[in-house]
């Protein structure tokens, strides 16, 4: 049996030579040359083998339909059925972990933060023409390992629950957001559930890389009624505005609450990493400080967590039942450093009423 390359396909539970199974990747892109790159650079792997490929969308439902992949690798452009539409129809039929293939440029990268907001659980930078860097395949066989382990879902219509407005002081408090994989789905939901008048300064820390943190700031800032900016130096914290920290830097505050861009190296391996900005955050405000943690991959958010419950402020992370990846908030939760672990859909309702309350005093805190 083959893939109508010529190359042979494993039946779904089965391998070839009697071994554990590995985890099984279907390559969708319309480029003959890049499906015969990112094979290769896949298959250099013991752990990962490409059980098939398709040209186009059509061919890519008929292919998961069949082969049963644990993970599939995703181009955004392509003829006949497009990367976006491709990934609305798995997402009702039949739910896997999807890694995208993106280009660099502006549409490209509007194109995956909208594949992150469908449900795919990462994305990767499309190789050139010839690329077969040792670099590039160990990115990829990373994202998909991590991609195979993430918990993924029939697509449904996204439901937002607003909280009732409040009316009111809101006590000066900060709200923080941290997340990774999964998480550009995770921020737009509790972003638009928030009320139109929160009043909190908000401060965003996703792990994207640089020129794709622009491109979410944008698309936040279309979906729901509190502005978004990707944050630059000088930039000051203001009530009902949310800063997103840019892909490459890590994101504190001086002072005067105002936004200092940093290139000290990257900490749990990602810049920006949430642990920095946390740090930076609990120094100034103390107990005034909220901060959420949602899903993602890693530890990221642990130390800072510590961090802010130290300086008697409110920690929330999202329950497993609502994470992709169940890591950074795991890493919180099993420290007992989590005030509240809820869902998803409950989590911006938690936020307002955190930030309505007076900050509570925990034991030898001042």
């Amino acid at each position: 049996m083959s893939d109508g390359e010529g190359t042979p396909i494993r039946t779904p539970g089965s391998t070839a030579t009697g071994r554990p199974a590995s985890i099984r990747v279907l390559v969708v892109d319309d480029s003959t040359t890049i499906r015969a790159i990112l094979r290769r650079l896949l298959d250099a792997n013991d752990d990962i083998e490409v059980v098939g490929s398709a040209a186009d969308g059509r061919q890519a439902l008929e292919a998961v339909d069949r082969l049963k992949p644990d993970v599939v690798t995703l181009d955004v452009e392509m003829p006949n059925l497009d990367g976006l539409q491709t990934l609305e129809l798995l997402f009702q039929q039949h739910p896997v972990p999807v890694v995208m293939c993106s280009s660099l440029t502006s549409e490209g990268a509007a194109a995956t933060i909208r594949a992150l907001e469908l449900g795919a659980v990462d994305f990767i930078e499309k190789p050139g023409i010839g690329a077969l860097d040792g670099a590039l395949g160990a990115t990829l066989s990373e994202k998909v390992r991590h991609a195979a382990q993430a918990q993924v879902r029939r697509r449904v219509s996204p439901v937002t629950h607003t909280p009732r407005a409040f009316r009111g002081s809101w006590q000066q408090r900060i709200l923080l957001i941290g997340a990774s994989t999964g998480g550009p789905s995770a921020v737009r939901e509790v972003m638009t559930s928030l009320p139109p008048d929160f009043g909190l300064p908000i401060v965003i820390v996703q792990h994207m890389p640089a020129g794709f943190t622009r491109s979410f700031a944008q698309r936040l800032n279309t979906l729901g009624p509190l502005p978004v900016d990707e944050a630059e130096p000088g930039m000051r914290l203001e009530p009902g505005r949310a800063l997103l920290a840019p892909g490459g830097y890590h994101l504190e505050f001086d002072a005067a609450r105002r936004v200092v861009l940093t290139e000290t190296p990257p900490e749990e391996g990602v810049r920006p990493a949430v642990n920095v900005t946390m740090e930076s955050i609990a120094h100034l405000h103390g107990a005034n400080v909220i901060a959420v943690v949602l899903t993602g991959m890693g530890r990221d958010g642990k130390r800072g967590a510590e961090l802010i419950r130290n300086a008697g402020g409110t920690v929330i992370v999202e329950d497993k039942s609502t994470c992709v990846v169940y890591g950074m908030p795991r890493a919180i939760a099993e420290a007992d450093l989590a005030d509240e672990i809820l869902p998803r859909d409950k989590i911006a309702s938690a936020i307002v009423r955190h930030a309505t309350a007076r900050p509570a005093v925990r034991a030898g805190i001042r």
